[in-house]
């Protein structure tokens, strides 16, 4: 199939590369001029695992190929994704902006039919409303299809999570839609659940909201567990082995970040109040979320006594591993807290460095692991990278000016924390 992908960011690229891969004709636009020329000369703007060996592949093959130009893309191709950004504004709600623009420039330029797919996160009613701009905007006589297909994506292991998903929600009211859409998809061999519109938009917020306050809850818990003196992680496989339950995302720690949870959350916070439903479940689940990064400053606090003049090394930046994206990152809202209390702070993530700089300015950033250990007060974990995983801890102990630990993902085993003669503390352990 011929493909335009308009919108170069993480579901973007990913999507268009991967689509590619498959074996399908495609062109990623965006109107970031700097992003495209980067693109074009094998340069990636995100940071993601197999996706730069994919998009060498299909640029290789001739099956990708990057452009500024949204009108010679919608003429030459069938099959058309919206993934633009749809960023929160201060009350919560998606800004389409960018969304309406994109269908109002494919209206004017189609002259044959096209399937226009929203693959951004929008609010329900969006496809109707794109449905209605471009049969505004478009010439009459020209036919056109509007569908969701919501993407699954996971920052880190995105390129997997496209090509093995758990299931492919297609949005499509129309038989030739569905076909089209079906026939794209078949080579997945996963389960595929054609919905309407309006309830594939929603499949997507409810999913993702769902595994917010799946986080959440056990992060409460976690909060219980040390009151209590209690394991939250034994907790945690206690109750993952019910198969209505699951393992997945009960690990106790800092709280969720990046831009899908949190934006999804309060987006779909908005949507159910327009629709008459106050949702206050999510917003308790999003409470506890910004509550987890104080619970996390109280223990560094409580490890040192006194934060002032203290010089705290902190191991991760980026909201989760294998990305370097600082959207919305805990990281940066306990480093600022700390700060604002008299710490100095050094820090070094492998792969999120440059993107930091930007949001903090009077950290000091360092070379790796073993330079933040060195002469600090204590160390932070902040994000779960496998590398700190493998640290020498003996060494680690040494370059510390005090043995002390406040490991925010639960990384370290607790007892062979002590027995290396470090004050280690965690999320929900005692």
């Amino acid at each position: 199939m011929k493909i335009a992908v308009v919108g170069c960011g993480y579901v973007g690229l990913v999507s268009g590369a991967c689509f590619a891969g498959m074996g399908h004709r495609v062109i990623c636009v965006d109107v970031d001029a700097k992003k495209i020329a980067m693109l074009k000369k094998g340069q990636l703007p995100i940071y993601e695992p197999g996706l730069e060996e994919l998009v060498d592949e299909a640029v290789r093959k001739k099956n990708l190929s990057f452009t500024v130009d949204l009108k010679n893309a919608c003429r030459n191709s069938e099959l058309i994704f919206i993934a633009v950004g749809t960023p929160p504004k201060p009350d919560g709600d998606a800004d389409l902006g960018f969304v309406e623009n994109v269908a109002r420039t494919i209206a004017k330029e189609i002259r044959s039919y096209k399937l226009i797919v929203e693959k951004s996160t929008v609010p329900v009613q969006t496809g109707h409303r794109i449905f209605e701009t471009l049969k505004m905007h478009a010439k009459k006589g020209v036919r056109f299809d509007v569908a969701s297909n919501p993407e699954f994506l996971r920052e880190g292991t995105a390129v997997r999570d496209f090509m093995n998903p758990d299931r492919v929600i297609l949005g499509a009211e129309s038989k030739k839609a569905r076909e089209i859409l079906t026939d794209l998809y078949r080579p997945l061999k996963c389960p595929v659940l054609v919905t309407d519109i309006k309830s594939a938009e929603i499949i997507k917020h409810a999913s993702n909201s769902f595994l917010a306050a799946k986080i959440s809850f056990i992060n409460a818990i976690s909060n219980i567990c040390d009151a209590a003196g209690a394991d939250v992680e034994q907790v945690a496989i206690g109750m993952g082995l019910d198969r209505r339950i699951g393992r997945d995302f009960l690990n106790a720690g800092i709280g969720f970040g990046g831009f899908c949870f949190p934006k999804d959350l309060s987006a779909f916070i908005r949507i159910s109040e327009k629709l008459g439903h106050d949702f206050e479940l999510l917003k308790n689940v999003q409470k506890i979320n910004e509550d987890q990064k104080k619970v996390f400053v109280r223990k560094v606090e409580h490890a040192l006594w006194n934060i002032s003049s203290k010089t705290l090394g902190v191991l991760g930046l980026s909201f989760k591993p294998n990305t370097d994206d600082m959207r919305y990152a805990p990281s940066l809202d306990i480093i600022s807290d700390l700060e604002s209390r008299g710490a100095k702070i050094r820090a070094y993530d492998p792969h999120a460095m440059a993107k930091a700089k930007t949001h903090l300015k009077n950290v000091e950033f360092c070379k790796d692991s073993y330079a933040v250990c060195r002469g600090s007060d204590c160390l932070l974990v902040l994000t779960e990278w496998d590398e700190f995983k493998e640290l020498d801890l003996a060494k680690v102990k040494k370059l510390l000016r005090q043995p002390v630990v406040v490991d925010g993902r639960n990384i370290y085993d607790p007892k062979k924390m002590r027995a290396l003669g470090f004050r280690y503390f965690s999320m929900g352990r005692p």
